[in-house]
């Protein structure tokens, strides 16, 4: 508990506003304070006009005025000099706007005025009229003229905008943004600088995207740190974003949950965005449920990424978790794998749990239906289900996953695929059309991250190509997250095992199991996993399930006169051949032509024998031999279905749910049955739900034809 509570500390924000009591007194003093300390700003100006023109005329009358001669020098020096000074100030104050002409023409008469009354103060006195009435009169308009011009700079006129002033200025003459305006630059105080950006006659925003390199360097800020996001509502206006300061370089902590047994609907803090701000996903409660693509090189921060979301879902309520992990196996997420209702990390178990996913899928839909509803809520009997896929390309063919990730979205799985490279090669175009939502970490090549965020989020700039340097940080887009925070740096959480570990085990009280339709669905697969998380109906249970202790089948008694030698079979019925069977019966051909190639010549080729061949049909006895066959009774279609029943039982209790056609030949010879039979047979099965076909002749077996479903 005492842990909870430091971290809790540490991720909450720091208020730096403390609230006092105060008397009548003190209230009045506050109140006063706070009125003086806003018209200060205003009375600069005040202040520098009653000061300065008297002082500086009384000094100049004092030396020089007393002889006609030196106050004429020094009248006439005083106005060469003041008519320098005023083409100074109108050279250096930038006129790119209206607005900048008005303050150059302002900048300019403050100065020829102020520098021609000190040539007449000099001269005359400041003191004397009609000297002191000129400084009364044109002193104090001047000051209230730049009060207006504090008042329209501060926001009281939103038509009257800062544009390409002072630094901006600069910076856009550096980069060659002749036809660019930048306007109301304003800091957040959180280490970021925003400002509207305004492209003038042929020019376009995207122009400007293509320069954040050299506004980058131009600022010796990271390239990352420099963003433009177009307007979606007028093509000439974007908002320039710079990063000023790396506020999450010292870690993000790692967030809580606010309590246990939360529905999936509520909000999973993942970190912080560059500003500060929380970093928020709530997949199962966006408008549409987004899959999710995760991508980044080694050591970007994915592991971290993962534990975070997890250890959330794990601490939740109607939400069951699926991983498979093939390549690391329990390296990441060991320590909180009782968490997890399915855990996977061999490759044989994680097909099985993809093959089973479509016909999970049509389950749920079907009680959906029953419910009345369109797409998962937690209204629903049924669990939502998360399920991570670490390098899914290994795992199954870009065909299957398609298929899962089109149909998933509206039962309640979201499906999470996390790689290093998201290309062509290890996810086809129509599954990354799937997964809408992502993460992009670290890249080593910045077009890599083309291959996991929108264009719209790289075009801007939003790209992260500093591989493993920086890891934790990642730009994000979907999963209910606003569209203008796309572009924006975040940075996840960082873990720490023995308090996930904790949390996780306190959270077994309030974790559901699987809802039975979606577990049934499953079959095999799910109640033969190797790994079993805790729950509240098994708070103490195993992690990994006991093997099953099955006795092996009895062995099948051969039906007399049937032919039990494998490769005889398998030689009949060429005709009959399935496409998948033919390159296997080729490869035996040859092995049987160069076996019978090795085998001596006939010693009696002239025999009554000699004509005879192995696929020949055995020739009727002699009759005069004195030798009879009794022929055995074939087994009926009830009889031979049984015996193939029998076998694929068998295979289930062992633990076994792969098989291709051809391990089922000993079953369909003891059935007196051929392989057209064995054919058919299995495509019935396929349509009772007890099979299904994978592909490239291979079968999965999704539960005993002996069991119930």
């Amino acid at each position: 508990m005492a842990r909870r509570k430091s971290t809790a500390a540490a991720a909450a924000p720091v208020n730096t506003t403390e609230i006092v009591p105060v008397g009548r007194g003190g209230f009045l003093g506050h109140v006063v304070g706070h009125l003086v300390g806003k018209a200060l700003p205003y009375a600069a100006p005040w202040v520098s006009v009653a000061t300065l023109p008297p002082l500086a005329g009384f000094a100049t009358n004092t030396m020089w005025g007393g002889a006609p001669l030196s106050a004429g020098l020094a009248s006439a020096a005083l106005a060469v000099g003041g008519a320098g000074l005023s083409a100074v100030a109108w050279k250096a104050t930038p006129a790119a706007t209206g607005y900048g002409k008005f303050r150059r023409a302002q900048a300019t008469a403050s100065v020829a005025a102020g520098m021609g009354w000190l040539t007449c103060a000099t001269a005359a006195g400041p003191f004397g009229s009609p000297v002191l009435d000129a400084w009364l009169i044109g002193g104090g308009l001047m000051a209230a003229s730049w009060n207006v011009r504090q008042v329209l700079r501060n926001g009281a006129s939103g038509d009257v905008e800062e544009t390409n002033g002072g630094g901006l200025g600069a910076l856009a003459d550096a980069i060659g943004w002749e036809k660019v305006r930048v306007k109301n630059p304003k800091g957040s105080g959180k280490g970021t600088v925003k400002a509207d950006v305004e492209v003038t006659a042929g020019g376009t925003v995207p122009d400007v995207q293509a320069t954040t390199a050299k506004v980058a360097a131009a600022l010796q800020v990271p390239p990352s740190g420099v963003i433009v996001t177009p307007d979606p509502e007028n093509g000439a206006r974007g908002t320039l974003s710079l990063r000023v300061a790396d506020l999450l370089k010292d870690g993000v902590p790692f967030a809580a949950p606010t309590a246990l047994g939360l529905l999936p609907t509520e909000p999973i803090p993942v970190g912080l965005y560059a500003d500060g701000e929380t970093w928020l996903i709530n997949p199962f409660d966006a408008a549409i449920l987004q899959h999710l693509l995760v991508m980044g090189v080694t050591g970007a921060g994915k592991s971290e990424f993962a534990r975070t979301i997890l250890t959330h879902f794990m601490c939740r309520r109607k939400v069951s978790v699926f991983l498979v992990d093939v390549a690391k196996g329990r390296q990441t997420v060991g320590h909180i794998k009782d968490g997890l209702d399915w855990f996977v990390t061999e490759a044989a178990e994680a097909k099985r749990l993809v093959r089973s996913l479509p016909a999970a899928i049509k389950a749920r839909g079907d009680v959906l239906a029953d419910e009345g509803l369109d797409q998962w809520t937690p209204d629903s009997s049924l669990n939502a289900v998360v399920v991570w896929l670490e390098e899914a390309a290994d795992l199954t063919d870009f065909e299957e996953l398609e298929k899962i990730a089109r149909a998933a979205r509206s039962v309640g799985i979201w499906l999470v695929v996390s790689l290093q490279r998201a290309t062509w090669t290890n996810v086809s175009t129509d599954v990354r059309a799937n997964l809408q939502a992502t993460a992009c970490f670290g890249v080593d090549d910045p077009g890599d991250a083309s291959f996991c965020l929108p264009d719209s989020v790289t075009g801007a700039g939003a790209i992260p190509g500093w591989g493993s340097d920086r890891p934790g940080y990642a730009f994000s887009t979907g999963m209910g997250i606003p569209q203008e925070r796309w572009t924006t740096e975040v940075r996840s959480a960082l873990t720490e095992r023995d308090y996930l570990a904790a949390l996780v085990q306190a959270a077994a009280a309030v974790r559901d199991p699987l809802d039975e339709a979606t577990a049934t669905a499953l079959g095999q697969a799910y109640a033969q996993r190797s790994h079993r998380g805790t729950n509240r109906t098994t708070p103490g249970a195993q992690s990994a399930a006991p093997a099953v202790a099955a006795p092996a089948p009895a062995a099948l008694a051969p039906v007399p006169g049937a032919v039990t030698d494998r490769s005889a079979y398998v030689l009949e019925d060429d005709a009959d051949m399935s496409e998948f069977e033919e390159a296997a019966a080729l490869e035996f051909q040859e092995a049987r032509e160069e076996i019978l190639g090795a085998i001596p010549g006939d010693p009696e080729p002239d025999a009554d024998y000699a004509h005879l061949r192995l696929e020949d049909d055995v020739p009727a006895a002699d009759e005069d031999s004195g030798i009879a066959f009794e022929a055995a009774d074939r087994p009926s279609t009830e009889e031979a279905r049984h015996i193939l029943c029998v076998e694929l039982d068998g295979w289930v209790q062992q633990g076994r749910l792969e098989f291709e056609p051809a391990d089922l030949i000993p079953a369909a010879v003891a059935a007196g049955r051929k392989r057209p039979w064995l054919q058919g047979e299995l495509k019935r099965l396929a349509e009772m739900g007890v099979v299904r076909r994978d592909g490239h002749g291979a079968y999965s077996i999704l539960h005993s034809p002996l069991q119930p479903a």
